[in-house]
């Protein structure tokens, strides 16, 4: 078990504060991250909350998953490994020759 929590089907006025406060109910939240689409700067509805223990992040867990907040139903879980990111050579720099 990890004490990084992933939380899904956010409000769009859910912020990085208001997240935090919500999940200081069950422990010291060391940090709280609302994922946001760079191009249009709203959120994207889900968050990585990082707590201090193992224990705090199950008791989180257990108790906010499928509980509502800012109008929507959230989903709470572990947090996954993020995947590793395929090289495809799609714009920017590579190390490929040139085709001319």
């Amino acid at each position: 078990m990890s004490r990084k929590i992933y939380v899904g089907n956010l409000g769009y006025g859910v912020t990085n504060d208001t997240l935090s406060a919500k999940f200081a109910e069950f422990g010291n939240v060391d940090s709280a991250k609302v994922i946001m689409d760079r191009d249009t700067n709203r959120s994207k509805g889900f968050a990585f909350v990082e707590m201090s223990t193992v224990e705090e992040a199950k008791e989180a867990i257990t108790s906010l998953n499928g509980t509502e907040f800012d109008g929507r139903q959230m989903n709470v879980t572990e947090a996954r490994p993020q995947a590793p990111r395929e090289n495809n050579s799609r714009g920017g720099f590579s190390n490929s020759k040139p085709r001319y």
